[in-house]
């Protein structure tokens, strides 16, 4: 086993973890089936299932043989950290109802990758860290809930940089070494959602769920050529996710496709009780994200260029080209863009803040809380004295033990959020005065670093608009540099413009169809 050991595991009651030995059979009254898995889509796997060539059974086990040939052989991308082992038994149940039934729901037997720092019940829950390792909780998070009743299956549970802490790269102490990059496999996959991105990419799962405070799901998303969305703060629950900045944090979807990453979206937005942020989407909601897919969205659109998120020293030529080369895109496709949108004052904003804000201990504890005699430990000081947890983490577990001052009575979160304050007045007024319907920028400056590499620069643009504002951004695969390596577009609009947004991306995603799959991962011939 890669994480639980048999013994602990058999003691726990917990479901074993999958290793490569233990993936599922996939022979038990399997239906033969030459349905191809690979860049498939929700709506491709439905259709197959209609005309009758495809069951639930038929393509579980599809993806689970991508795994066992994938994730733990060849390429060994090392992207699951626990592969669910009732899959083909869910799969059979979904074929029993779809047969009584006759019909299919929204996400019908679709194979969903869960970041392994949502609550699973049937699942262990680890945020990546062998601190928690074997914890079982008590129900599912919001979104695994929402998925579920809508038909998914949770195929497995994701790799992640550990407790979420680094946009960088995706390691943990759960899992052994690194999550590889499909695309090329000595290269990150960026972090912390990494594990969610490359299983996708490598079609080990049909679409993700992942978390972004900072960057997570756009930056592994773009990392990997898929599609991520980050919604406006409310629109979206964090309820039964491993908290790494409640001020922050954002889950959603990660996908091939933007048809499919809004279609999961339609399925997980909404208001939670249990989250009482999610109160402010009271009448922001719209009712069906999906009439958003609009291949002439881009026509007549107005996208002011915001260079302030990328333009720096280390910024790469290659990108810059890339990205020249999507303006140009969206322009042949009838858009306007505006070059350049000027966030006034924000420099000058950001060299005048002081003051930090570190509220990763009282809401990490407070979860850790809610988790009962279920979790091994309760606080960061018992994650340090444990010294299970990946030596890199450390010096961010140690300075979060060392934050005395609840973010209520801190000084440095005040500061922040006035500054966020600011900064959402500011977007929107130059957003008015421009009349743009989004802003654009690559989502990161310089290609995917090469694994072990923290020197050279990273380029990660996603940590100050969306996350600051708390307004939706949506990456989009944009092309390649270096002949191989993903590079995406981030597409950044109003509070709660999510709408827009997907017409957009889907417009300009139609226009390029530039996503492609990994070589690293290729189709398997089923005999």
């Amino acid at each position: 086993m890669r994480t639980v050991p048999l013994l602990a595991a058999a003691l726990a009651g917990l479901l074993p973890v999958v290793a490569p030995a233990q993936v599922p059979s996939t022979s038990r009254r399997a239906t033969p089936s030459r349905f191809d898995v690979t860049e498939t889509t929700i709506a491709s796997v439905h259709d197959a299932m209609r005309a009758g060539t495809l069951t639930c059974r038929g393509l579980v086990s599809a993806y689970l043989d991508r795994i066992a040939a994938y994730d733990h052989r060849g390429p060994a991308l090392n992207t699951l950290i626990v592969v669910n082992p009732t899959a083909l038994a869910v799969a059979d149940s979904l074929d029993g109802d779809r047969a009584r039934a006759g019909r299919l729901g929204a996400l019908h037997c679709i194979p969903i990758i869960v970041k392994d720092n949502f609550e699973t019940v049937d699942l262990p829950t680890t945020a990546g860290s062998l601190s928690l390792e074997g914890m079982r909780p008590a129900q599912d998070a919001f979104m695994v809930r929402r998925i579920r009743e809508a038909g998914a299956i949770v195929l497995a549970k994701s790799n992640m940089a550990e407790f979420a802490f680094t946009p960088f790269e995706t390691v943990s102490s759960i899992l052994p070494g690194y999550t590889k990059n499909p695309y090329a496999l000595d290269r990150v996959t960026a972090g912390s959602s990494g594990g969610s991105a490359a299983a996708v990419a490598a079609n080990l799962g049909e679409a993700a769920l992942g978390t972004d405070t900072g960057n997570s799901i756009r930056g592994p998303s773009a990392h990997q050529a898929l599609v991520g969305i980050r919604s406006t703060m409310g629109l979206t629950s964090r309820t039964g996710v491993a908290p790494l900045n409640l001020a922050a944090d954002i889950a959603g979807p990660m996908a091939r496709t933007v048809a499919d990453a809004v279609t999961i979206f339609q399925i997980v937005a909404g208001e939670d009780v249990a989250d009482t942020v999610t109160a402010r989407s009271r009448g922001h909601r719209t009712p069906d994200y999906t009439t958003s897919l609009d291949r002439a969205a881009l026509r007549g659109a107005r996208i002011g260029v915001l260079r302030q998120a990328y333009e720096r020293p280390g910024t790469d030529s290659q990108v810059v080209r890339v990205f020249s080369a999507a303006l140009a895109d969206m322009r042949r496709q009838g858009a306007v863009i505006v070059d350049s949108a000027t966030i006034s004052g924000l420099d000058e904003r950001l060299r005048a803040f002081t003051g930090s804000c570190n509220q990763f201990k009282f809401d990490i504890e407070e979860w850790l809380a809610r988790q009962g005699t279920r979790a091994p430990v309760h606080t960061v000081a018992e994650i340090i004295r444990s010294r299970r947890f990946h030596p890199t983490i450390q010096p961010r577990l140690e300075a979060a033990q060392a934050e005395s001052l609840p973010p209520a009575r801190n000084p440095g979160c005040r500061a922040r959020d006035d500054f966020r304050a600011w900064l959402r007045t500011a977007v929107t007024s130059t957003m008015d005065s421009l009349r743009l319907d989004a802003l654009v920028y690559p989502t990161w400056s310089n290609p995917p670093r090469l694994i072990g590499d923290l020197n050279t620069p990273a380029g990660d643009n996603s940590q100050l608009f969306s996350p600051s504002t708390g307004f939706p951004a949506i990456t989009v695969p944009m092309g390649y540099t270096r002949g191989e390596l993903p590079a995406g577009v981030t597409l950044f609009g109003r509070a709660w413009s999510e709408p827009t947004l997907i017409g957009l991306a889907y417009s300009y995603e139609q226009a390029t169809k530039h996503r492609r799959p990994p070589a690293s991962a290729p189709r398997l011939v089923r005999r």
